[in-house]
């Protein structure tokens, strides 16, 4: 059987002044410190590792389902938005917001006309059937112009906003726009995941190849 042939310790000397004539009284029996062969190389650094495979694939995302408003209008799929005929990509919105406008010009309209005739009746300067003709087409034209539209406004990255008049109940455009809004989040972060793993995929490209490293020999005495 082969003897163990165990790796020599290294032995640091004491300094000059401990071995002088005026310290040597007191530290001529100090023990040397052995320093084991392990601790010899620490401070040497290592090179960084790169993991065995640096390539991220973007993770794949199941496509949603279309969705359609009752009439037809806006149609929304897993990378597009249909408004009108109209098409815009997910990626080139910011987001998409729906609200109630009145119908300002009618509603002005149908205001001067109810005050008008309701100021000739009492001022007597028209007559009560004129005047309550005039009073009806003013309260008409006034109830119109309060039930307004829903305004869609799709926020566009760099450009102007877009603009789209939508008739029918705000909840359910409501629902339409926060669903369209998850989708443009959803969108975005799949390219943001996708240009990820293209970088890393051309880091890995240029970084050159590993070389080999010897292991370490234990030292005989």
């Amino acid at each position: 059987m082969k003897p163990v042939v165990r790796p020599a310790a290294l032995v640091v000397a004491a300094p000059q002044w401990v071995r002088s004539s005026t310290a040597a009284g007191r530290t001529s029996s100090a023990p040397t410190v052995p320093i084991p062969p392990a601790a010899a190389n620490h401070d040497d650094a290592l090179p960084p590792q790169r993991p065995a495979d640096s390539t991220l694939a973007a993770p794949a995302h199941q496509p949603l389902p279309t969705l359609r408003s009752a009439d037809g209008r806006l149609v929304l799929t897993n990378d597009l938005l249909q408004v009108s005929g109209q098409q815009f990509a997910l990626l080139e919105l910011e987001a998409v917001e729906v609200q109630r406008v009145r119908w300002l010009l009618w509603f002005l309209l149908g205001g001067i006309v109810l005050a008008g005739f309701l100021l000739g009746l009492l001022q007597n300067w028209v007559r009560t059937m004129p005047a309550a003709l005039g009073i009806m087409a003013g309260a008409l034209l006034l109830a119109w112009g309060q039930r307004g539209t829903n305004r869609l406004r799709l926020h566009r990255l760099g450009r102007e906003a877009a603009h789209f008049a939508l008739p029918g109940e705000l909840p359910d455009w409501q629902k339409l726009t926060a669903e369209a809004n998850h989708r443009i989040r959803r969108r975005h972060d799949e390219a943001a995941e996708a240009a990820a793993a293209a970088l890393w995929a051309a880091e890995a490209a240029r970084q050159p190849p590993e070389s080999p490293t010897l292991p370490d020999l234990p030292i005989s005495s």
